[in-house]
């Protein structure tokens, strides 16, 4: 991703590990533990089984991201290899190094890199207290429409070094798509998750937590990293900050086809039990400290990583000690006969 110092536009990039791994959803599913399906999760230590509708980052001590004063939660999905026994396996992610200086070599655990963007100074409002929301549809497993490539979508990696990423999240035809590639990917998968840019103005949730937001008039855009997209409709007239996730699946360990299915299809599933990659999702419950998102983004100069507003940083070591203790208690690690859940 270039750097944007300089041209108004403000483009926050920071990796987070993981939380906790748990088959619970406070968004989705309040209250039920198990959820149906696994989810990874990263952000703040007030994540649990139900969720206030309140300021999250007064109820958390400790995140794993590398912004000290951002105690939101993001999860998604996991990624499982099934084999050709029918066993099942989960497939890490790969670690990010820390973001803001080189210098450090702390890896995060597992987890992803988040990015938030605004158009510039006074061109877009940060989340409130209580806000949360929903993209895409665990339930998915057809294309919708015209497809909704630039909301989520995967990419192939050709080599260790990710050869090939050369194209924003979402933007190249010929690298990224809406389902699993069909190929190994001699560099693991990517997954990439664009939320919404236009919120109602009123509303810090609602019933589907999909429909308080909404995406540009001219629909989603793929990820430059140098807007927030284009206008808004009058239903949604409020521009929000760009929030895009971004996962590396590790699947170079299961890259033998002597492995995959006997029909050739690709092996991979996520725990909604999902082989089509449709069902990808993301959700998000707002936890940023005080006002520390806003002046982010209304950064007048343009930034990226550290110097964002004066925004609180901390090391890799610091975000991977901070763990939640799993609600629901059951191995999602060994090869499996089952996905969680009894799913696939």
């Amino acid at each position: 991703m270039p750097q944007f110092g300089g041209s108004g536009f403000t483009m926050l990039r920071f990796g987070c590990s993981q939380v906790v791994i748990d088959r619970i959803d406070p968004l989705v599913n309040p209250g039920q533990a198990p959820s149906p399906h696994l989810h990874q999760v990263v952000g703040g230590n007030a994540f649990n089984v139900s969720m206030p509708e309140t300021d999250i980052s007064r109820l958390a001590s400790c995140t794993t991201c590398g912004y000290a004063d951002d105690f939101s939660n993001y999860w998604t999905a996991n990624l499982y290899f099934k084999a050709r026994n029918g066993s099942y396996k989960r497939v890490p992610q790969v670690p990010n190094r820390e973001l803001f200086n080189d210098k450090y070599t702390t890896q995060t655990k597992g987890g992803f890199v988040v990015y938030y963007v605004s158009g510039g100074k006074g061109q877009t409002t940060a989340f409130k207290p209580g806000f949360r929301m929903l993209v895409g549809d665990a339930m998915a497993r057809t294309k919708k429409g015209n497809g909704l490539k630039s909301q989520t979508c995967f990419r192939c990696y050709s080599g260790p070094n990710f050869a090939g990423d050369n194209a924003a999240p979402c933007a190249d035809a010929r690298l990224d798509t809406e389902t699993f590639p069909t190929q190994p990917c001699p560099g693991g998968i990517r997954s990439n998750i664009l939320y919404p840019t236009c919120w109602d103005g009123v509303n810090l949730d609602s019933p589907d937590h999909k429909s308080h937001v909404a995406y540009p008039s001219n629909g989603p855009a793929a990820f430059t990293g140098t807007s927030t997209g284009g206008a808004c409709p009058s239903t949604h007239p409020v521009k929000i900050p760009q929030v895009m996730l971004e996962i590396v699946w590790d699947t170079t360990k299961f890259n033998n086809k002597a492995d995959w299915p006997t029909d050739g299809s690709q092996p991979f599933v996520l725990s909604t039990g999902d082989t089509t990659g449709y069902s990808q999702h993301g959700d998000y419950v707002f936890g940023w400290k005080d006002d520390s998102l806003q002046r982010a983004m209304d950064d007048a100069k343009g930034c990226m990583g550290a110097s964002c507003g004066g925004l609180r940083t901390q090391q890799p070591t610091a975000g991977n000690t901070c763990k939640v203790s799993n609600v629901v208690e059951e191995d999602f690690e060994s090869w499996l006969p089952s996905l969680p859940g009894n799913l696939g």
